[in-house]
């Protein structure tokens, strides 16, 4: 029954939300009505760590005042700030200055679709410095999405770029590399490195030709016309240096990691610090401090706007998701993975497919990862083979499966960011994501022993 619930309101969200209806407030209803149908059933809705209200009705208001102050203040705070900053960008000119500096030396690369592939292994290598994919899908909509929309990418083809790079997890300080390590009883940098990068890299290269062709076809299909602008053409008063100011953050968060003798700073703090540089350089340029203030307002009008876009739809979409938990379908979900016994190959089949399932129904990849984490030993021990053969592709399921799921929070924060539908942006990535799936699959079969 809580299965039959859960399958029953995802078709129900999605169904409303194609029909044209505020995807904020079909998430925030059909988020409220399970949790409200969870607490008639007995479950508890409030995750570990937050207190009660002393009644079990009145706990849906605390949880979404708990997403609130924690989205809001956490990672809506980061899209907000990054959002103002790309604004602000644009109204002095520096976005301009980049496009024009940038596609002097690109004019000669005629397929637009070939710089869209470089700027996805860009932002694949970014993803070593931000290992949070809404967090990374941010970044690169308010510092790589102008540039390729300008170049001659479609927008919908740009969005899927920059919610692609973390589907496919590269860092070994992230908290689901550092735990299946742990499960697969190999050292961190071994696992990382040795283990998983190979199907990492097989599975990257899949994804980044599937792009190319599903892109392409897409925008033909869709009658999309995108003409690359003329450097020339490009009329602007500012001056060429500031062609570097939309690339610091990008530069801070690289700088900023701990690695270099410097201290290893928060994405928040880096921008304060790229806010401060850049209205700095604003008032050098002028010496006009009225100028330099207005112009700072630009950027704080960009933030709400952000706030009203893309924050209440990422608390709306984690009301849903949480409810979604909460009513047992996730539960669900793995007693049906532990009902499935056979070969080792087809094992760890079952459990990437249901791990990528459970991620596109509640947008969560962390917590379909972790939920189904607990079986692996167990499995590994009864079958006899290798708990790194299991873990990899239930690992790398549960981050494509965000690129499938509308709810998630960087298909969300895409979308917000670029005016475009998160149907729109699955339907971008969906053949991708389904490529990069079969070649974890084949990469695993390849790359990683059975054999424990």
């Amino acid at each position: 029954m809580d299965l039959i619930i859960g399958l029953i309101a995802i078709v129900l969200v999605a169904y409303y939300i194609v029909k044209g209806y505020s995807a904020t407030g079909v998430l925030m209803f059909g988020g409220l009505v399970l949790l409200f149908i969870s607490v008639l059933m007995g479950h508890s809705i409030l995750p570990e760590g937050v207190k009660s209200t002393g009644s079990t009705y009145f706990d849906i208001l605390e949880y979404v005042k708990y997403l609130l102050g924690n989205r809001g203040g956490g990672l809506g705070l980061m899209i907000m700030v990054l959002c103002g900053f790309s604004v602000y960008m644009t109204h002095l000119g520096a976005n301009d200055v980049v496009v024009k500096l940038v596609s002097k030396p690109l004019k000669n690369i005629r397929s637009p679709y070939i710089l869209m592939v470089f700027a996805y292994f860009l932002a694949c290598l970014m993803s070593f410095a931000v290992s949070s994919a809404t967090g990374l899908g941010v970044l690169l909509m308010a510092t790589l999405f102008p540039v390729m929309v300008n170049v001659g990418i479609s927008r919908g083809a740009a969005a899927a770029i920059c919610a692609s790079p973390i589907s496919i997890i590269l860092s070994p300080t992230s908290g689901d590399v550092v735990l299946s390590a742990e499960i697969s009883k190999i050292p961190l940098g071994e696992f990382a490195f040795g283990t998983a990068l190979p199907v990492s890299i097989f599975a990257i290269l899949g994804i980044a030709v599937a792009h190319f062709f599903w892109q392409r076809y897409l925008d033909k299909k869709e009658g999309v016309q995108v003409e690359r602008i003329n450097a020339d053409e490009i009329k602007t008063t500012a001056p060429n240096y500031y062609a570097i100011l939309p690339l610091l953050p990008i530069i801070g968060v690289l700088i900023f990691d701990g690695k270099w003798g410097l201290p290893n700073l928060h994405i928040v703090t880096v921008m304060v610090l790229c806010f401060i540089i850049t209205a700095a350089v604003d008032f050098l340029r002028s010496f006009n401090a009225k100028q330099t203030f207005d112009n700072l307002v630009v950027a704080y009008r960009g933030m709400a706007d952000a706030f009203a876009g893309v924050v209440m739809l990422l608390v709306a979409a984690g009301v849903f998701a949480q409810s979604l938990s909460t009513i047992g379908f996730i539960t669900n979900l793995i007693d049906s993975a532990q009902s499935f016994v056979g070969s080792a190959f087809f094992m760890m089949l079952v459990l990437a497919v249901i791990t990528i399932l459970a991620t596109m129904a509640t947008g969560s990849g962390n917590a379909a990862f972790y939920a189904f984490a607990e079986l692996i030993p167990k499995l590994a021990t009864q079958m006899g083979v290798n708990p790194a053969f299991l873990t990899i592709p239930m690992l790398q399921a549960s981050n494509l499966g965000r690129g499938l799921s509308p709810v998630s929070g960087v298909v969300v924060a895409v979308s917000g960011m670029g005016k475009i539908s998160p149907f729109e942006i699955v339907k971008r990535m969906s053949v991708p994501m389904l490529v990069g799936f079969i070649c974890v699959i084949i990469g695993t079969e390849i790359f990683v022993s059975v054999a424990a």
